[in-house]
């Protein structure tokens, strides 16, 4: 008679892990594909639009940057944590630029408000995509390389006033630490509203895209406590740090 042997635990393979499926298009889980809700054929612009991205903020499941170089027919993006000459070809040619980051007491280049801007051909908007403490960090580590050809422009923000977004009716994904700050995605179509000759459309169309993401989200959320901003004591001739608090845990479908 012979007996079956029971294989040795070394000998049983586990299971693969299932992957979820990938949109080929969007590049999105397909449960929250968003191939609907992209401009197609992408929005034309005048104005060229570089994104540079903080290498955390790239590997963030709910940045916004990859559905903006969907969207947007003249953007793309660069992972960095400082621009310098070599990393991007459109900088390298020192054009007229403009990039968004708001002023603060430390600042030493002050920023002139979007509105007071007239656009001008071939115009460079560059977007820092990154928390605010690092956004600050690669403001700071790039001026020296933008003083030659770019100027600093901000949207309206209130740093005495806490944070919130366009979303506080609807769902917060990423709470913002002061009044007026927004994602990368809504930061950007604000910018063109005043840039581009059709900018209220391009505004509209892409917080429409945005507004879609947050909704096909919605359901792969888990509440969870808010955290404490990060606050820095406060000391003479340093600014107030405050990190990018966010109240809600973004999980993608399996």
């Amino acid at each position: 008679m012979f007996h079956c042997m029971e294989p040795e635990a070394e000998d049983v393979l586990s299971p693969e892990p299932q992957r979820r499926s990938i949109c080929s298009n969007c590049d999105r889980p397909t449960r929250v594909c968003l191939c609907h809700a992209l401009p197609f054929p992408p929005i034309q612009t005048a104005t060229r639009i570089l994104i540079v991205q903080h290498p955390h903020e790239a590997r963030h499941k709910l940045s916004t940057t990859p559905i903006l170089n969907k969207s947007l027919l003249r953007a793309s993006s660069v992972t960095s944590r400082r621009l310098r000459r070599g990393l991007s070809p459109i900088l390298d040619r020192s054009p007229p630029a403009l990039y968004l980051f708001p002023s603060s007491a430390s600042s030493t280049t002050p920023a002139l408000h979007i509105s007071a801007v007239r656009p001008s051909a071939d115009l460079v908007l560059i977007a820092f995509d990154a928390t605010w403490q690092h956004a600050r960090e690669m403001v700071r580590a790039s001026e020296n390389f933008l003083s030659e050809f770019a100027t600093r422009v901000c949207l309206d923000v209130d740093e005495s006033i806490g944070g919130g977004s366009i979303y506080d009716s609807e769902l917060i994904l990423r709470k913002e630490p002061f009044a007026g700050c927004v994602s990368t995605m809504e930061a950007v179509a604000r910018a063109l509203r005043v840039l581009e000759p059709n900018g209220p459309e391009i505004e509209e169309k892409l917080v429409g895209v945005l507004r879609e993401m947050v909704r096909l989200q919605a359901g792969f959320l888990k509440p969870v406590k808010p955290r404490p901003k990060l606050l820095k004591k406060k000391a003479e001739g340093k600014e107030k740090k405050e990190g990018s608090v966010q109240v809600l845990t973004g999980q993608y479908p399996s």
